[in-house]
């Protein structure tokens, strides 16, 4: 919804809290703050409406944590913007209770989040946050103040908070060897959708990478390849195409406990801890592999031998516009298969870069650049409550979603932390325990004591 119909500005509108960007983190705040007496919230986000990875949203591509992991559930079951209570408003508990499906379509849990969107009055969409402030009252306790642009109008305002919660989210990595060449042709997975029509058209395409995002372009072109004919490859520096860790105690990495046992080692040996932690939080789905191999083994009946290759233990380092006759591959890759140590080219129309998405410090926050306090690699420091350590002694806080997996471990870009994540936010703002944390989840017990 738009804000340009209400008057927020102003010293008589000061707002508990401000949250940049609507993700599905800062939507769960939103929702669970939404009745919390004591909590007057705005949530500010720069697209015209809630949009969750758009261009990953293909048919038959699901959620990897259960429907449990939306917005409120794991925090306030009861709460009307459960899943659940989305399916009845949209009369589909009986669809769903036929499904009998744990793992929800993701075009399905954006529109419900959509439709959680759409409830919230503090939910306001078209408006770009430009920059934030500190300003410190001698004679009051100080506050933020959020300079927004609507995007339609183009009109500046000013908002008033005690305190911030960024939930801005994550931005696709291209290495610097893809991001040189044209958007069309060579660009990152989340582009995917947007790009189809290009993929229709080539007669080469090669996929890069190892995740879930990796598996599920690779299949979708893999389905439609017998349609337009192209060459389909897949290159990934991983020693193979690996499953995602999905067994029940590996999963309970994803809980309260782990991420309590994590936040309090040493941050040198959180630093060594997560990155042998991959495929907690990397890796392909089982099912997306098993779809895969049953597609390539009906292609080969008979002796087929379908234009498709797979490898793995391939890093590409460069990739080069070609400049040869119409109709030819338009691109060449500089590979290498690292374990052999042997080099090899690789021609292809398209490159789709499946390589993942990096932390983001959203430009807004350059004037608060000396309040927030940095570690040496300038990440932001996190105490255990999700809030900032800030350079000065105030009573105004910032809160990070899904900015804290160096501190509280694989679980920060978990949907099913979220709504602990929040909790545990909502409870330090209302200085009361607005929704209960649980001490003991699960059955692991990570450390003594």
């Amino acid at each position: 919804m738009s804000i340009t119909s209400k008057t927020y500005t102003g010293a008589n509108n000061m707002f508990d809290l401000i949250g940049i960007g609507i993700g599905p983190f800062n939507l769960g705040l939103a929702a669970l703050s939404e009745d919390v007496e004591g909590i007057n919230a705005l949530f500010l986000e720069q697209k015209p409406r809630f949009q969750w990875h758009a261009g990953l949203l293909m048919e038959e591509t699901t959620l990897q944590v259960p429907f449990f992991a939306d917005v409120v559930t794991m925090a306030d079951p009861t709460s009307r913007f459960s899943f659940l209570n989305y399916l009845h408003e949209h009369e589909r508990l009986y669809k769903f209770y036929f499904l009998e499906r744990f793992h929800i379509p993701r075009r399905e849990y954006n529109h419900y989040c959509q439709w959680v969107a759409e409830q919230l009055s503090s939910c306001c969409f078209g408006q770009q946050v430009t920059e934030i402030k500190w300003k410190n009252e001698p004679y009051g306790e100080g506050y933020f103040e959020v300079e927004a642009k609507d995007i339609h109008s183009g009109k500046t305002e000013y908002y008033q908070a005690r305190h911030l919660a960024l939930g801005v989210g994550n931005v696709p990595y291209l290495p610097d060897c893809f991001s040189s060449h044209s958007s069309d042709d060579v660009f990152h997975s989340a582009e995917f959708l947007y790009r189809k029509e290009r993929c229709s058209r080539a007669k080469s395409i090669t996929v890069i990478g190892s995740g879930q995002s990796a598996g599920e372009v690779f299949l979708d072109l893999l389905r439609e390849q017998q349609v337009y004919g192209y060459r389909l490859d897949w290159f990934t520096r991983s020693k193979g195409f690996f499953p995602m860790e999905y067994s029940k105690l590996g999963l309970e990495h994803f809980s309260p406990e782990y991420t309590r046992y994590f936040y309090q080692l040493p941050q040198d040996k959180k630093d060594r801890i997560i990155p042998k932690q991959d495929l907690l939080y990397k890796g392909i789905s089982a099912k997306t592999i098993s779809d895969i191999y049953d597609v390539l083994y009906e292609r080969s009946v008979g002796g087929e031998k379908p234009p498709v290759r797979m490898m793995a233990m391939t890093e590409v380092s460069e990739v080069q516009r070609l400049h040869t006759e119409e109709g030819d591959a338009a691109y060449r890759l500089s590979c290498m298969q690292w374990e052999q140590e042997q080099v090899f080219s690789h021609d292809s129309d398209v490159v789709i870069a499946a390589t993942g998405y990096h932390r983001m410090v959203p430009g807004c926050l350059a004037s608060l650049h000396s309040l927030i306090h940095w570690d040496e690699y300038g990440r932001y420091i996190v105490q255990d409550n999700y809030q900032l350590k800030l350079t000065e002694d105030i009573p105004n806080k910032i809160f990070v979603q899904n900015g804290e997996m160096h501190t509280h471990g694989v679980g920060a870009p978990d949907l099913g932390l979220g709504a602990y994540r929040n909790s545990v936010i909502i409870n330090h703002l209302a200085n009361r325990e607005a929704y209960p944390v649980r001490s003991r989840n699960v059955f692991t017990q990570f450390g003594i004591g």
